[in-house]
């Protein structure tokens, strides 16, 4: 059904630069690169979804060819370092006022270079409407997908993709958002699409669905019965009003006809006994604003009762709702919930979507990209490319934002292989990867983000000392703090705006910032110095660890875990000792204890690893797929490990005969979910019968899984490189988490 919102202001011929709050090229991203086109057209939104090639920098090592030469390689770094360019595939998805729609097909048009497009897959109700103008203007024939198809295609595929995707909504609870964590089983469901009118669909697997009910009762009716009420045409406006509304002064309530509660049945004496029941009886004029109220709250009701009795019917406790109807608002959002929850006694959970509005681009894009299949891979939101909830653009600041008149952006990315749950979890759907949640917790929330702030002007020296060569790095730098200056901005004042607030989604957005302005490693010159340091010293330190008896040397070696461990430029107390103290090493470290490359990996891990090949114990070293601070790689650790295989037997032999396995996580992060793994490194996990899981870090082990129950037996260690974190759990900076864990029989 087509989708209500809100008219727009300007005619379709303005120029797009004088319609809309962004530059064209800032919205249509890539567009030169797009591969295949989507378009989603509902009653007053349009939805354009296209995939594209994104090149972009990345950094590669690899070791010096030192073939027919007879050098010296004591002081030479371990390996060398270079920037290459890479492809990797993007969707973006935008959504804007059906106004804009012929200025935007003439921009497309005038910047569509070597697209491989010869149909545009195309759904709602405008695939019919605008059929003859998107086949004028783009020279494309347009292929009409069913709406319902679609959108359970799309629906599945946010549910799967985006972690945080759907949320509960609890209007009087602090925060007012509760999100959901990727559920690794989402079959089945309810679908209610709330547009014109309400569809409910059962949808029990990938591509079996039903549709088993509706109603004409929806969003146009809202619109339609508003616009006679209030005289007001816009839906943005209709829903302003309702929300400085007092629906009692319309709606006849419980106390109204009881004088109070009706206690034999138990109903509240606020509990709406008859819509707009006072209006009948009652000799005075309504406002607007109470009349708009009154309305959202019977529809609303309407379409929660109906949800919970299909559910109830069928046998299913999640209900998600999407279409544009709900948009976010609060009200709306409110009286659904509230309704599922009177009428279910509580056994029936109403979900809302983050990105509910693009859900049939999603799926009709998915409908012509059969030859790519998007869902052979997993995707992940770019946070540096997409609007926040409740935003429009993720260029506007906070106090500049105007429901109308500007556009919505999503984009995700393509990740190199698909990840999967780690097999050792002990119950998949109840992990939580992070610790603390700064969306519910505003002291950490306002601490964490002053802490990104300040750290910012770090981030950028850093980033343009990383490429000493390019002419453009300081001004590519200066974009990067902009945008994530404006992020952190945005997250100060809707903490809830790309799911729920957490350390690791802040150092992912700025990592995400990075890559957008190329700078794809910024610690990578800091990481190889540290790592030829760190080389050198090995075969001393583990000749010192040889000398000593079995209880001395294991409590040497945790020592060593914990003091590489403090050598994190992430840290802004370690990093100001670093700037301060070049000289600081891997003593002074072990010394200081009451992460991270060169030190942590060479001097802290290897040694630990080591010890457990001459125990006889079979180890999988994984580390991150990509850079994030100054986190060794994948890359790195191979390169790392040949090295030193060339100065100790016992690693050598290891490697030989696989009893030492180096592999990749999957993540480009400091922090760590488990529920998103490398599937090579989960397949890996299963066939050698892992029993130990070995979590090393205060992003990995503090940050997220200090609380993740696991399967087999655990460590999980750290040291705390942040006072005011360190002060929070009661100790004092540079204190240790040393957390071993027996799972309950």
């Amino acid at each position: 059904m087509a989708e209500c919102g809100a008219s727009g202001s300007g005619s379709s011929g303005d120029s797009l630069d004088k319609s809309i709050t962004l530059p064209p090229d800032e919205i249509f991203r890539n567009l030169e690169n797009a591969k295949r086109f989507a378009i989603d057209i509902g009653g007053s939104l349009t939805k354009l979804a296209y995939y594209s090639t994104v090149q972009h920098k990345v950094a590669k090592v690899r070791s010096f060819d030192h073939s027919g030469k007879d050098t010296e390689r004591d002081h030479e770094p371990p390996y060398e370092i270079s920037v290459q360019e890479e492809i990797t595939a993007r969707l973006h998805f935008i959504k804007f006022e059906n106004t804009y729609i012929e200025a935007c097909l003439d921009f497309i048009k005038d910047h569509l270079v070597n697209t491989e497009t010869k149909v545009i897959q195309a759904t709602g109700g405008g695939a019919y409407k605008f059929k003859d103008l998107i086949e004028e203007k783009l020279r494309l024939k347009v292929d009409k997908e069913d709406v319902m198809t679609c959108l359970i295609k799309g629906c599945n595929f946010v549910l799967k993709n985006i972690p945080h995707e759907a949320f509960v909504y609890q209007k009087d609870s602090d925060p007012e958002f509760r999100f959901q964590t990727n559920h690794p089983h989402i079959f089945p469901y309810l679908l209610v699409n709330i547009g014109s009118g309400v569809s409910i669909v059962k949808v029990e697997t990938e591509d079996r669905f039903e549709w088993v009910g509706g109603s004409s009762i929806g969003g146009g009716t809202f619109w339609g019965l508003g616009a006679l009420l209030t005289k007001t045409k816009k839906f943005d406006e209709l829903l302003h009003l309702a929300s400085r509304g007092q629906h009692s002064n319309v709606d006849m309530l419980v106390r109204d006809v009881y004088g109070g509660a009706h206690q034999t049945l138990g109903l509240s004496g606020n509990l709406i006994a008859s819509s707009f029941g006072k209006s009948a009886t009652a000799d005075q004029e309504f406002s607007k604003e109470d009349m708009a109220k009154s309305l959202l709250h019977m529809i609303s009701n309407d379409i929660g009762q109906l949800a919970c009795l299909h559910a109830r019917l069928h046998s299913l406790d999640r209900v998600y709702f999407g279409g544009f109807f709900i948009r976010g608002h609060p009200v709306t959002m409110r009286t659904i919930t509230y309704s599922i929850n009177f009428f279910s006694k509580g056994e029936v959970q109403a979900l809302f979507l983050r990105h509910e509005g693009y859900l049939g681009a999603i799926g009709a894009f998915l409908k012509g990209a059969e030859q790519d299949n998007p869902n052979q891979y997993s995707w992940g939101e770019n946070y540096a490319g997409s609007s926040g909830l409740m935003s429009t653009s993720p260029e506007l600041g906070p106090a500049q934002r105007a429901r109308s008149g500007t556009f919505d952006l999503l984009e995700m990315d393509r990740l190199e292989r698909p990840l999967v749950n780690l097999p050792l979890l002990l119950d998949p759907p109840s992990y939580v990867p992070d610790t603390v949640d700064l969306t519910d917790d505003a002291l950490a929330r306002k601490y964490w983000l002053t802490c990104f702030e300040e750290a910012l002007d770090g981030v950028v020296k850093r980033a343009v000392a990383s490429q000493p060569d390019s002419v453009d790095a300081a001004e590519r730098a200066e974009k990067f703090r902009q945008k994530y200056w404006n992020k952190l901005q945005t997250l100060r004042q809707q903490p809830f705006a790309y799911g729920t607030l957490t350390v690791r989604s802040l150092l992912d957005t700025r990592e995400h910032c990075l890559n957008e302005f190329n700078f794809p490693d910024p610690y990578s010159k800091v990481k190889q110095r540290e790592n030829g340091v760190a080389l050198r010293c090995f075969p001393g330190v583990v000749r010192s660890l040889d000398t000593l008896g079995w209880e001395e040397r294991q409590l040497a070696l945790v020592k060593g875990l914990l003091a590489g461990n403090v050598f994190d430029w992430g840290a802004k107390a370690v990093s100001d000792v670093l700037e301060s103290d070049p000289y600081f090493g891997f003593e002074e470290a072990k010394r200081k204890l009451q992460d991270n490359s060169g030190i942590d990996i060479i001097l802290g891990v290897f040694p630990f690893v080591r010890e457990l090949l001459l125990r006889g114990t079979e180890v999988i070293l994984a580390c991150n797929s990509g850079p994030a601070l100054n986190d060794v790689t994948h890359g790195e650790s191979l390169i790392v490990a040949e090295r030193i295989a060339g100065m100790d037997p016992v690693v050598h032999s290891a490697l030989r005969e696989e009893r030492l396995l180096l592999v990749q996580t999957g993540s480009s992060s400091p922090c760590l979910d488990l529920s998103r793994l490398d599937k090579g490194l989960a397949a890996l996990v299963r066939e050698r019968g892992a029993d130990l899981v070995v979590i090393e870090g205060m992003g990995r082990a503090v940050h997220t899984n200090y609380h993740a129950a696991l399967c087999c037996e655990s460590l999980k260690l750290a040291v705390i490189k942040n006072a005011w974190l360190a002060e929070r759990l009661g100790g004092r900076l540079f204190s240790v988490i040393f957390k071993y864990e027996v799972p309950a029989e």
